[in-house]
C-alpha cells in the first residue's frame, strides 16, 4: 500500500477506531454470533449471519486500517502558500464562476462535507506545489479540464 498521508488528528483518531474495533468491536461481534447460535439451526438463523456478516466486515475495517496507519506519514498542513497534503484549497473551473473548497489528501481526512481531492489524483498531481492565481491543467475522464487555485490554506 502507498504511503497515506494524514494529519496528526487524522491519525489519532483512526488509531483510537483500530483500538475500538480491535477490542470493544470483536467482544460485541463475539457475544452476537454465540446470542445468534444460541437461537438453534445455523442454516436458517438470520441473526447469525448478520453478526457473521458485520464480522467479515469489521475484520476487514481492521486490516484497512492497519494498513493504512502502518504506512502513514503524518503531515502537519502548515501553511507555506503552497499545495499539499493535508491543505485546504479553493477553486474555480475555467469558465466557470464558482468556487469550490477541496482537501488535498486522504479520504480518512474527510469532515463536515469538504470535499477531498487525493494527491494522486489526476488534479490532485496538477495542483501539487503551485500557488494561489496559478491555472493548471489536467487530464479528467470527459476531457482535459483546467482550474484556477482562488486560494491555499484557509
Amino acid at each position: 500500500m502507498a504511503t497515506t498521508k494524514l494529519s496528526s488528528a487524522t491519525f489519532a483518531r483512526l488509531q483510537a477506531e483500530l483500538d475500538d474495533l480491535r477490542t470493544r468491536g470483536r467482544v460485541e461481534i463475539a457475544r452476537d454470533i454465540e446470542a445468534a447460535r444460541a437461537l438453534g439451526d445455523l442454516s436458517e438463523n438470520g441473526d447469525y449471519h448478520a453478526a457473521k456478516d458485520a464480522q467479515g466486515k469489521m475484520e476487514a475495517r481492521i486490516r484497512q486500517l492497519e494498513a493504512m496507519l502502518k504506512d502513514a506519514e503524518v503531515v502537519d498542513g502548515a501553511p507555506t502558500g503552497e499545495v499539499a497534503a493535508g491543505v485546504t484549497v479553493r477553486l474555480r473551473y475555467v469558465g466557470d464562476d464558482e468556487v469550490e473548497k477541496y482537501l488535498v489528501g486522504s479520504i480518512e481526512e474527510r469532515d463536515s462535507g469538504t470535499a477531498v481531492i487525493s494527491p494522486g489524483s489526476p488534479l490532485g498531481q496538477a495542483l501539487m506545489g503551485k500557488r494561489a492565481g496559478a491555472v493548471v491543467g489536467y487530464e479528467a475522464p470527459s476531457g482535459k479540464l483546467e482550474v484556477e487555485i482562488v486560494s491555499v490554506g484557509d
